[in-house]
């Protein structure tokens, strides 16, 4: 899954509070918009988005659609964000170290400098 499709469901407000509502557990859409003063047909366009980046699973139970959290993508997000937290460190730490290694060429070109005086 393109992980620029989930970013997008993420991008909207109305959306990342229908996953919060969703952490709770299942619930059906008209459940979802009785905390919304938007139409249903709103809602559902936002369950699409949500559904069409992976976020949410529906299952039909009966005349009822429930939504659920798909954590399976969520583990992938933080996944790419832990990859980014990880190479920025590395980065950090070889420039930590080439400035320790600058650092000590400089002191010993200084010190032989001062032996040709």
């Amino acid at each position: 899954m393109p992980l620029n499709i989930a970013f997008k469901a993420l991008a909207d407000a109305s959306r990342r509070q229908i996953l919060n509502m969703l952490q709770t557990g299942d619930l059906t859409a008209g459940e979802i918009a009785d905390h919304f003063s938007m139409t249903k047909p709103s809602i559902s366009h936002h369950l699409n988005i949500l559904k069409q980046a992976n976020l949410v699973q529906d299952l039909r139970k009966g005349q009822n659609i429930y939504y659920s959290l798909n954590t399976t993508v969520f583990q992938e997000l933080i996944g790419w964000f832990y990859d980014i937290i990880d190479s920025s460190k590395e980065n950090e730490s070889d420039k930590a170290e080439g400035k320790v290694k600058e650092s000590k060429t400089e002191n010993k070109i200084k010190k032989e400098g001062d032996q040709e005086w």
